[in-house]
């Protein structure tokens, strides 16, 4: 492989790790709002978060590409703050890589979180735990399969982004040319020896991700019999 390939590589690497600790961060407390809240707005609000698994990606990239262009809302957001763009760029890489893979780390953890127990929730209630202590020392030791499967489908799903990734970032070597980018580029040009390379890469790596959340949920249900 090729030190572009390589460059590919890392920078898909270095985006998904990063989309990912995003994607938790943000969808814990969203996930236990969705499973364990009270309000009307829940069912519109989770059908809006898992429309990426519908929707084209490239109709998310698009608007993306508006809001971030410089009539865009972010665009003239950030150029008013003197900040840079965010199309075209590493940062607007991750912007969409959340939004896009934001179902496929959304769904595990709800269904995590509708299946744990009343009775230890209330228990913790009355031992004088607050809503931080519950989520830390009783609901996420709890849900830790299903935290590790959306992590894992997270990871995965956004080392295989193309459409999103080709609109928002385009195709610039070491700041937006992820792997799927890369083996588009090697497809194009009929180099087709590289582009099996990247293609058997992304291959196994997906069978992998996919072979351990499956096995992590046969373990808990094997755990709770």
């Amino acid at each position: 492989m090729t030190s572009q390939d390589w460059s590919a590589i890392a920078l898909t690497l270095r985006l998904a790790g990063i989309s990912t600790l995003l994607l938790l961060a943000l969808c814990i407390p969203l996930a236990w709002w969705l499973a364990r809240g009270s309000s009307r707005l829940r069912p519109l609000a989770e059908a809006a978060a898992m429309l990426p698994l519908v929707l084209p990606p490239t109709v998310l990239g698009f608007y993306l590409l508006l809001a971030f262009g410089p009539h865009g809302p972010v665009g003239w957001l950030t150029s008013s703050l003197g900040l840079p763009g965010l199309a075209f760029t590493f940062a607007g890489l991750v912007i969409a890589s959340v939004l896009y893979s934001l179902p496929f780390v959304l769904q595990p953890l709800l269904a995590s979180f509708r299946a744990v127990r009343q009775e230890e929730l209330e228990s913790a209630l009355l031992l004088g735990a607050g809503a931080w202590q519950r989520m830390r020392h009783v609901i996420l030791p709890s849900c830790r399969t299903g935290v590790l499967s959306a992590a894992c489908l997270g990871f995965a799903h956004t080392v295989g982004e193309f459409g999103v990734v080709l609109m928002i970032g385009g195709n610039i070597d070491g700041v937006t040319r992820v792997i799927s980018i890369a083996l588009y580029n090697q497809v194009e040009q009929a180099d087709y020896a590289s582009a099996h390379q990247l293609a058997l890469m992304l291959l196994l790596f997906s069978l992998a991700a996919l072979s351990l959340v499956y096995w992590l949920n046969a373990r808990q249900k094997n755990a709770e019999h």
